[in-house]
C-alpha cells in the first residue's frame, strides 16, 4: 500500500549526485525508509525552517526481504557530497564579513559627526522624547530643536533686558513686543531695585494679563519715579489691576498710559488712586476714549488731591461738558501747574467754562494747551480775559481753531497787559496781515514773549512787512516760525532787510512759502551783513534752484563772522550744482573759521 506524506526536515538527509535523488535516513524509533522525488534541492542550516516540509513519497512491500534489500544498498552508497556546501560557504562568509564591516562603519560615521548636545542650563534641556510639536496653524509646524533656539535667544535677549534694569538708572525698552510673558519675566528685576528710576515698557503687546506682573513688585520698590506703558493695550482691566497695585507704592511720581484703550470705567479706577495716592505728580492719559464721564470723575479726584501737578488728557473726547466738569474741580485744586487739553472739542462754550474754573484756580497755572478744540472769536474773547488775570502762565498753545482776525485782536490786546507769557502758538487760526499786525503792535511793549509761533496763517506779504517793521527795533523775539504763511519773495525781501537790524532772533522758520530764487537771494544779501544772532534758517519747501543756492553760498563765503549754524534747504529744486556751492561754501567757512555750518539739501 502506498500513501502521500509530509515529513519535517527532522533527519539526516544523504545526496546522490549521480541518480539525483537523496534519501532520508529515519530516526531511530521509525523502521520505515523515505523515498524524495526526482528534484534537485539545496539545503542549509539557515535554508530551512519548520514551516517548510518536504513531500516524500513512501514506497515499501510487504515482505521483510524488500526491505533488507534496500537497507543493504543504501548502506553501499557513498557518503554526503561536500561541495555544495563548499560553495555556499564560499558565497556566506565574505558577504557577512561584508555585512559587519559595514555596520561598524555606520557606527563610527554616526559617533563623528552627530553633534553633541550643548551644555546649557537644566531649564534649556528638552526631552527627546517630546519630538515634532504639531500645530494646525500653517507655518507653524516646526521641529523642536528649531523652537528651542527660537526660545534661547528670547531667554537670552530677557536676561540682557533684566541686566540693564539692574545697572542703569534710566532704561528705555520701547517697541520690543517682548509681551506679557517678557514683562513677567522683566518685571521680577523691579523688585527691591536700588538702581533703575526711570522705565519705558511702551509699545511692547502688554495686556491686561500682564500687568499683574507688577504685583508685589512696584510695592517693594521704593526709587522707581517714572514708568511708561503707553502703547500697550492693557484697557480699562489693565489700568484697574494697575491702580489697585500702585494704591500702596510710595516712589512712583510719573505715571504715562497714552493709547492704551482707557475709556470711563478705567478713568473712575485712576480718580479713585488720585484719592489715596500721595506721590504722583504727572500723569498722562492722551489719546484715549475718555468721555464726558471719565471727566468728570477725574475732576471729582482734583477736589481731594493736592499732589498732582501735570495732567495730560490730549485727544480725548471731553467736549464741553467735560470741560465744565474738569472746571469745577480745577476751582478748588491747589497742585495742578500744567494743563493739556489739546483735540478734545470743547469749543466756545467749554472754553468759557474752563477759563472761569482757571480764574478761581487756587494754585499757579504755568501751561495751558487748548489746540486744535473748535474755538472761534467767541472763545478767543474768554481765553484773553483769563490772559490779562493771570500772573502765572508761561506756556499758551491756540494751534489749530479758528480765532480769525477778530480773535487775534482780543488775543493782542491782552498781551500788552501780560508780563508773564514767554510762549505763544497761534498756528493754524486762520489769521491775516490785519491780525498779525495787531498783533506786531502788542510786542513793541512786550519784552516777555520769546517764542512766537503764526504758522499756516495766510498773512502774505503785507502781513510779514507789518511783523518785520516792528520786530526790526522792538520786542524780545528769539525764536519766530512763518512756515506755510504765503509771504512770497515780495515777504521775504521785508524778512531779509528786519534782519539787517534784529538782534534778538536766532530762530527763523520760513518754511514752504514760495521765495523761489529771488526770495533767497534777499535773504542771501542779508546774510553778508554781520549778524550775531541768527543761529538757525530753515528754507525748506521754497521753490529754490540752483541760482538761489548760488547766492546763500556766496554770502557765507562773504561773511567771516557768520553766526549760521543749521541750514535747511531739503526739498527745494537743487541739482548737484547748487550742492556743490553750497558743500564748497561750508568747507570755506570752516577752514577760515573752524565753524561747522550743517546744510541739509
Amino acid at each position: 500500500m502506498g500513501f502521500t506524506s509530509a515529513l519535517p526536515l527532522y533527519s539526516h538527509p544523504k545526496i546522490f549526485p549521480n541518480q539525483q535523488r537523496f534519501r532520508v535516513e529515519p530516526l531511530a524509533s521509525d523502521y520505515r525508509r523515505w523515498l524524495v522525488p526526482n528534484t534537485p534541492s539545496f539545503i542549509t542550516r539557515r535554508g530551512c525552517s519548520r514551516s517548510k516540509r518536504l513531500v516524500l513519497t513512501a514506497a515499501y512491500g510487504t515482505g521483510g526481504g524488500a526491505r533488507r534489500r534496500v537497507y543493504r544498498q543504501s548502506q553501499s552508497q557513498q557518503p554526503l557530497s561536500s561541495a555544495p556546501v563548499k560553495q555556499i560557504a564560499s558565497f556566506v562568509v565574505p558577504a557577512s564579513v561584508f555585512v559587519a564591516a559595514t555596520f561598524v562603519l555606520w557606527k563610527l560615521v554616526e559617533v563623528l559627526l552627530m553633534p553633541k548636545p550643548s551644555r546649557s542650563s537644566s531649564v534649556e534641556n528638552k526631552s527627546p522624547s517630546q519630538g515634532v510639536k504639531w500645530s494646525f496653524a500653517p507655518g507653524t509646524n516646526l521641529l523642536s530643536s528649531f523652537a528651542a533656539k527660537i526660545d534661547r535667544q528670547s531667554k537670552q535677549t530677557l536676561n540682557e533686558f533684566a541686566k540693564e534694569l539692574r545697572a542703569f538708572s534710566s532704561v528705555d525698552m520701547s517697541g520690543r513686543n517682548f509681551g506679557d510673558e517678557g514683562l513677567f519675566f522683566l518685571s521680577e528685576s523691579l523688585g527691591y531695585n536700588q538702581i533703575v528710576e526711570e522705565v519705558s515698557f511702551a509699545a511692547n503687546g502688554i495686556t491686561a494679563t500682564g500687568i499683574k506682573a507688577f504685583d508685589g513688585v512696584l510695592q517693594a520698590n521704593i526709587v522707581l519715579k517714572t514708568l511708561n506703558l503707553s502703547g500697550n493695550p492693557i484697557g480699562d482691566e489693565g489700568v484697574k489691576c494697575l491702580c489697585d497695585i500702585l494704591v500702596n507704592n510710595a516712589s512712583l511720581q510719573n505715571l504715562q498710559l497714552n493709547s492704551v484703550d482707557l475709556g470711563d470705567e478705567g478713568a473712575k479706577a485712576i480718580a479713585e488712586l488720585l484719592k489715596k495716592n500721595s506721590t504722583l505728580r504727572v500723569l498722562e492719559l492722551n489719546n484715549n476714549m475718555i468721555d464726558y464721564s471719565g471727566f468728570t470723575s477725574l475732576a471729582g479726584a482734583l477736589l481731594e488731591n493736592n499732589n498732582i501737578r501735570n495732567l495730560h488728557l490730549n485727544g480725548n473726547y471731553g467736549g464741553a461738558l467735560g470741560a465744565n466738569a474738569l472746571a469745577k474741580g480745577l476751582e478748588r485744586n491747589k497742585s495742578v501747574r500744567e494743563l493739556h487739553l489739546h483735540g478734545n472739542s470743547i469749543g466756545d462754550e467749554g472754553t468759557r467754562s474752563l477759563m472761569s474754573g482757571l480764574s478761581s484756580h487756587k494754585g499757579k497755572i504755568t501751561l495751558l494747551d487748548l489746540g486744535n478744540n473748535s474755538i472761534t472769536a467767541k472763545g478767543a474773547f474768554h481765553v484773553a480775559e483769563y490772559i490779562k488775570r493771570s500772573k502765572s502762565l508761561l506756556w499758551l498753545n491756540l494751534y489749530m481753531n479758528d480765532i480769525g482776525d477778530e480773535g487775534a485782536e482780543k488775543i493782542a490786546n491782552a498781551l500788552k497787559e501780560n508780563r508773564s507769557i514767554t510762549t505763544i502758538d497761534l498756528g493754524g487760526n486762520n489769521i491775516r496781515a490785519k491780525g498779525v499786525g495787531v498783533i506786531a503792535e502788542s510786542l513793541k511793549d512786550n519784552t516777555v514773549i520769546t517764542n512766537l509761533e503764526l504758522g499756516y496763517n495766510p498773512i502774505g506779504a503785507d502781513g510779514a512787512k507789518a511783523l518785520s517793521e516792528v520786530l526790526k527795533f522792538h520786542g524780545n523775539v528769539k525764536t519766530l516760525k512763518l512756515g506755510w504763511c504765503q509771504i512770497g519773495p515780495k515777504g521775504a525781501e521785508f524778512i531779509a532787510d528786519m534782519l539787517r537790524y534784529n538782534n534778538t532772533i536766532s530762530i527763523l522758520d520760513l518754511r514752504a512759502n514760495g521765495l523761489r530764487d529771488e526770495g533767497a537771494s534777499c535773504l542771501a544779501r542779508s546774510l553778508k551783513v554781520v549778524n550775531e544772532v541768527l543761529t538757525s534758517l530753515d528754507l525748506g519747501f521754497n521753490e529754490i534752484r540752483d541760482d538761489g543756492a548760488f547766492a546763500i553760498a556766496q554770502a557765507l563765503k562773504a561773511n567771516e563772522d557768520v553766526t549760521v549754524t543749521a541750514l535747511n534747504l531739503a526739498s527745494n529744486f537743487l541739482t548737484k550744482f547748487g550742492q556743490s556751492a553750497l558743500t564748497d561754501a561750508r568747507d570755506h567757512v570752516y577752514e577760515m573759521s573752524e565753524r561747522e555750518i550743517n546744510i541739509f539739501f
